[in-house]
């Protein structure tokens, strides 16, 4: 999951880890409601989410780009593990991904 201040950026993003094929998919939402304390001060802010699907063993590689390109200074990036779904889905999120990320 990463969340953006902007939702066209954070698809485009999204779709540029497709195009690498390091995620299969992202189900955006293009507005949350985040409150959070950054720097001892509190904000009440609309951001855009998304949740890509993907190989454990690609979630450094997307941490590390999103580092990279990322408008914050400290993106929220989280990764949980998919424990049961779809057997043709998780398929297909595999064979949409580059195992090595290259």
């Amino acid at each position: 999951m990463i969340t953006a201040p902007d939702a066209e950026w954070l698809a485009a993003f999204t779709r540029r880890l497709i195009e690498d094929r390091l995620c299969s998919s992202g189900h955006c939402i293009e507005t949350i409601r985040s409150i959070y304390k950054w720097q001892g001060e509190i904000y009440d802010k609309h951001e855009a989410r998304v949740m890509l699907h993907t190989r454990t063993s690609l979630v450094q590689q997307i941490i590390d780009r999103t580092n990279r390109e990322h408008p914050y200074e400290v993106p929220c990036v989280l990764a949980t593990p998919i424990t049961l779904g779809n057997a043709a889905y998780l398929q297909w999120i595999l064979d949409e991904t580059n195992e090595s990320g290259e």
